[in-house]
């Protein structure tokens, strides 16, 4: 329907009006509001009361940045520093995120101890760090974060290759927990003095915190570069195979949910039925040293890549007929002084036949390994066919 005169008038008008507005709005923006000084001020002394050297009252900034993080650097300045701080300590004002409670509180300290011209080290450095690294810490060249900072200074109390300390605090090095500090300080020192490039380090690093992880009392003690890169590669292998019996363990489990509607069990399969075995022997001399034997099933793909690459045989290759449930593998351990020692793989066939038993590298079971897994067989109603 066609508007009148009227209502033609009435919407040019209104888009008049609108377009001045926006005119308005260009040219006049809103006016930002003022930099808010006290809100920096208590930001920076919340946490640290008593510890500034300067009235916060007396504080007559010359700032026209609004930005809170530099504003709050700015407070901390005025609050605490009679000398000159670094960047690495700097930044916990502009910017803490990511960090925990403590630890925003621990740098912040730092910074206060630094800025007033206190000792760091009395201050509790020395908790991490020597005096030497204090040293370093605080007297460093170049832009570096405060972690880079701290790992710089561990460096240079290993070389005096300035170049590599850096490359070293640049790496995943930088990113431990510092509750993990003496190993990854065995680490670092590794590292300079078997140099390597930071991508390389970064690989490797993954692979020694992976092995750290699992195994606390890890040592690059004995060590050298070329066997690491040996290692990491056949944990990239057992990775990758892990990561294939995986996928089988999934579509077979894919497969039963379709078929029985029977639930998968997280990253294990089934297995066999049998329960796991425990036996200690009743020598005086074996119960001193709590010596124990036990027998147990492995039901996951850790479990069997593990055991495979310590043993150094093929057991990892009978992963599709344990998912299948064509086959169990079970080891025998040897538990004493506080150390387990691995004896024996042994393959169980579906009617609890032992088919296969085998030690390192593929040998035969010796006669009191024998005598042992006769025991369990006994114990557990298995058939000793190997």
């Amino acid at each position: 329907m066609a508007k009148s005169m009227i209502q033609r008038r009435q919407d040019a008008e209104r888009e008049r009006i609108e377009a001045y507005a926006v005119t308005l709005r260009r040219v006049f923006p809103v006016p930002r509001p003022a930099p808010d000084f006290e809100r920096a001020l208590d930001e920076a002394r919340r946490g640290f009361a008593g510890m500034a050297i300067r009235d916060g009252a007396l504080w007559r900034p010359k700032l026209k940045t609004r930005d809170p993080a530099r504003l709050r650097l700015a407070a901390a300045r005025h609050l605490y520093a009679r000398y000159p701080v670094t960047a690495a300590l700097e930044g916990i004002w502009l910017d803490s995120s990511g960090l925990s409670a403590g630890e925003i509180a621990l740098r912040k300290a730092w910074y206060i101890a630094v800025a007033r011209g206190d000792s760091l080290y009395k201050a509790g450095a020395c908790a991490w760090l020597s005096r030497k690294e204090v040293h370093c810490f605080l007297n460093l060249p170049g832009d570096f974060t405060f972690d880079e900072a701290f790992w710089v200074a561990i460096a240079r109390s290993y070389t005096d290759d300035s170049g590599l300390a850096a490359r070293l605090a640049k790496s995943k090095i930088a990113r431990t927990p510092r509750n993990d500090l003496a190993f990854w300080r065995e680490v670092t020192r590794f590292f300079c003095g078997q140099p390597a490039s930071k991508e390389e380090i970064d690989d490797l690093c993954d692979y020694i915190g992976a092995v750290h992880q699992r195994d606390a009392g890890y040592s690059l003690k004995g060590r050298t570069l070329a066997s690491l890169r040996r290692q990491m590669l056949d944990w990239h292998r057992d990775i990758a195979a892990i990561e294939r019996i995986e996928a089988m363990r999934r579509r077979a489990a894919g497969r039963a949910t379709r078929t029985a509607g029977t639930q998968s069990q997280g990253r294990a399969w089934h297995g066999s039925r049998l329960d796991d075995w425990d036996w200690q022997p009743s020598t005086k001399e074996a119960k001193a040293h709590g010596e124990r034997f036990s027998v147990r099933q492995l039901k996951t793909a850790e479990d069997l890549v593990a055991e495979s690459r310590a043993m150094h045989h093929c057991v990892s290759i009978y992963a599709a007929k344990c998912i299948a449930g064509s086959a169990s593998i079970w080891v025998l351990r040897r538990s004493a002084l506080g150390k387990i020692e691995r004896l024996l793989t042994i393959e169980l066939d579906p009617q609890n036949r032992a088919v296969q038993v085998r030690g390192f590298g593929n040998r035969l079971a010796s006669l009191e390994e024998r005598k042992i897994i006769e025991r369990w067989a006994k114990a557990r109603g298995v058939v000793l066919c190997a």
